[in-house]
């Protein structure tokens, strides 16, 4: 089969081929940044070392919210504190309180009263953290 030739000018100039080096730099930069993205992936989205949930919620009046929640921990014998949030009726935190969980053998029940600036008709474990404020700790 003869090789034929294209009309000059109709479709641009034949590129060269990348040199072997910058071949092999694309790809290891193409593993590096998929390796990035891997372990960021991972970091952000991975199991969490806290697991929080709550069990129920009290409205004690108008002005206070109690909270029942458990908290299980890689570290049982870490304290954390954990974020306990009220909710108005219009959706706005109505108020927030820090509950600190003492260290323990394994998964804890724990109960907050959190006071609110208006009537609470929902509460929340926001989250829970091993970064104890020092005004928390008891040690």
């Amino acid at each position: 089969m003869a090789r034929r030739e294209l009309p000059e000018g109709r479709y641009g100039t034949a590129r060269k081929p990348l040199p072997r080096w910058a071949r092999w730099s694309l790809l290891v930069a193409g593993i590096l940044a998929g390796a990035a993205v891997g372990w960021a992936g991972y970091a952000n989205f991975g199991s969490s070392p806290i697991a929080s949930d709550k069990l129920r919620y009290n409205a004690l009046g108008d002005d206070r919210m109690e909270v029942v929640f458990t908290v299980d921990r890689d570290q049982p014998e870490r304290p954390v504190v954990c974020v306990l949030r009220a909710l108005s009726l219009d959706g706005e935190e109505a108020g927030r309180r820090e509950v600190l969980v003492p260290a323990s053998d394994g998964g804890t029940v724990e109960t907050g009263v959190v006071r609110t600036s208006k009537p609470p008709v929902t509460g929340e474990v926001f989250g829970c953290s091993y970064e104890v404020p020092a005004y928390l700790n008891r040690e």
